[in-house]
């Protein structure tokens, strides 16, 4: 008497391999946007110290404050 090994059936095993399709897909889109997100705050903080210098000295909250002052936000 062995101990009875069970293997997945090929439908299982396809559900299986489909869901680690998906996750590996949401991943790389996660990934996408993601990197788009980066680039996109990295090219906006360029144009406002082109257009606003001082920027480049000021801390963060004082930046902040300022633009809302000007922005009205």
């Amino acid at each position: 008497m062995g101990s009875r090994v069970i293997h997945s059936s090929d439908p299982e095993k396809e559900l299986i391999q489909a869901k680690h399709r998906l996750e590996e897909a949401e991943n790389r889109n996660r990934d996408q946007e993601r990197r788009a997100r980066t680039r996109r705050l990295i090219q906006k903080g360029a144009i406002l110290e082109k257009a606003f210098p001082e920027a480049k000295e000021m801390e963060l909250e004082a930046l902040q404050h300022v633009l809302e002052n000007k922005l009205g936000a």
